[in-house]
């Protein structure tokens, strides 16, 4: 199964130019449609919908969790390989390509692209829900030191090298080779050119990777758009007394959208502007946890459980003892994860044009879920160092993951200053994590390598914050059974992205050869 050679290449060489702009409107029907026919279920009858979603989530995860197991360790494993092999120093995008962004600013948007669908609410929430309720792996005793170490290195594998090997590592590689290198199209379908040639680019397996793929991470979107709302209503509503109804959600779903929408309409500079507003509050907030919060409770268990998350790892990684939990927690995040992948690779490869192969995995496999730690250890840490030192200050709030995050911060020293930059830093979280979306898919439905039509990037932006304000009307239960779909769609999607295992090496070969890496 080598790369398609001359013939083929030459003749689709020719088609970002011939087709520049063009919109693939199968693609954008399927996709659109899908979320059309969602609200009407929806709306017709929840109940029925989320009993169905249930079931085949329940499907997805007893059919695929090992593959997708396996497939996460050995997607970071062979990422490593290759980043510290000489084909590390293999130049993507061009032998002599220079770098468009400074490294501060392309770690910035990488980060905030995905770090931001969760790193503010999550980063209380799993922490204290697993120091309440212990990961069966490690047997601690609920509520006590040793249970907060247990806490943060589960977390640590559902949020760390993993999770972000497979969001663009590999996939990275294979993309950015045949769009850059040889002129196919920047989209999803493209990661099974090297498998099927010319048949990846047009017809049903086009089709299905690409719907599948826009579906699963506009699903994953439009979760956290839908909660922004439920979340910051909650905390206006518990701190400053202010009503929580359905009016105070759907205005703060609404003003994120308005902003987010913009920032994508203006492309990748708008973009990166909003991306760092968040990474300045978030930055601004870690230092005041670890200032004014348990600084030494928070330097201690960050090593414990960075430790015992390495010792392990592979244990962890392949656990299947409890697969009620497994399903609930680690098999529920890989499904994620895989279907944020595609997506989420070809807007890593759309910004780290002139990057070697070294520093893109370094980035996306190690430097990137480090900090993912820290900052999680920080969030959840500090909650759990003052759930040890009193007992129920935090937890009081509330179980839900935005009461865990406002009892985090009503904790803290300057409590309701705290609790509105949180609030900021969540809003801020999804403007980046959503308009970054937006603009991704609207980049993959054309497969340019140009700016996509702002009609585009508007009706994908625009179109996830009606749909997520729609679900809220119906509570929870509606945007829960759509964030429960992304796992669903990463059955199609971890068949999809399977190849890139020996694609990605091969073509750095290629690369190496043609570049000269000795």
């Amino acid at each position: 199964m080598e790369i398609q050679t001359t013939p083929d290449l030459a003749a689709t060489r020719e088609q970002p130019a011939t087709h520049k702009g063009r919109i693939d409107w199968s693609i954008f029907l399927i996709s659109g449609g899908f979320f059309v026919l969602f609200l009407v279920a929806a709306l017709v009858n929840l109940s029925w919908l989320s009993t169905l979603v249930d079931t085949v989530f329940g499907w997805a995860t007893r059919g695929f969790g090992l593959y997708w197991q396996v497939l996460m360790l050995a997607t970071f494993v062979i990422s490593l390989g290759s980043a510290f092999s000489k084909l590390g120093r293999v130049r993507l995008g061009g032998r002599n390509q220079v770098p468009s962004n400074s490294t501060f600013n392309w770690v910035v948007v990488i980060m905030c692209a995905l770090l931001a669908g969760g790193g503010a609410v999550w980063a209380a929430a799993e922490p204290l829900m697993h120091f309440t309720s212990p990961p069966p792996f490690f047997g601690a005793a609920p509520r006590t030191e040793a249970a907060g170490v247990a806490a943060l290195a589960q977390w640590f594998l559902h949020w760390g090298f993993l999770a972000w090997a497979v969001l663009g590592s590999l996939l990275a590689i294979v993309l950015m080779h045949l769009h850059f290198d040889k002129g196919l199209p920047l989209a999803p379908r493209t990661l099974l050119y090297p498998l099927f040639g010319q048949r990846a680019l047009k017809g049903p397996i086009a089709a299905i990777a690409d719907a599948t793929s826009i579906i699963a991470v506009a699903a994953g979107t439009i979760g956290p758009i839908g909660f922004l709302g439920l979340q910051i209503a909650y905390v206006l509503h518990s701190v400053w007394h202010m009503p929580d109804t359905i009016v105070t959600q759907a205005l703060v779903i609404l003003a994120v959208t308005a902003i987010f929408t913009t920032a994508c309409i203006a492309g990748l500079e708008g973009l990166r502007f909003v991306c760092k507003i968040h990474v300045w509050l978030m930055l601004g907030l870690a230092a005041y946890l670890y200032v004014c919060g348990p600084t030494g409770f928070l330097t201690s268990v960050f090593f414990q459980a960075f430790a015992t998350h390495l010792v392990d790892f592979v244990q962890t990684a392949m656990y299947r003892d409890d697969s009620k939990w497994l399903n609930a927690w680690t098999l529920f995040y890989w499904g994620w994860f895989i279907g944020y992948a595609p997506i989420m690779a070809i807007y890593v490869a759309k910004v780290s044009r002139g990057r070697t192969i070294r520093e893109l995995v370094v980035l996306l496999s190690i430097a990137a879920p480090i900090i993912t730690m820290l900052w999680f250890t920080l969030v959840g840490g500090a909650g759990i160092g003052i759930e040890l030192a009193s007992p129920g200050k935090v937890i009081a709030h509330g179980t839900l993951p935005e009461a865990l995050l406002l009892g985090v911060a009503q904790a803290m020293p300057l409590r309701n200053l705290i609790s509105a930059l949180f609030l900021f830093l969540s809003f801020f979280s999804v403007v980046t994590n959503a308009g970054s979306m937006a603009y991704t898919i609207a980049m993959a439905i054309t497969g340019d390598r140009g700016e996509p039509k702002h009609w585009l990037k508007i009706f994908w932006a625009v179109g996830m914050g009606l749909v997520g304000a729609v679900l809220i009307t119906m509570g929870s239960g509606g945007v829960s059974a759509l964030q429960s779909f992304i796992v669903i769609t990463a059955v199609p999607v971890s068949i999809l992205i399977l190849p890139s295992l020996w694609d990605a090496v091969r073509i750095a070969r290629t690369m190496a050869a043609e570049q000269g890496v000795q």
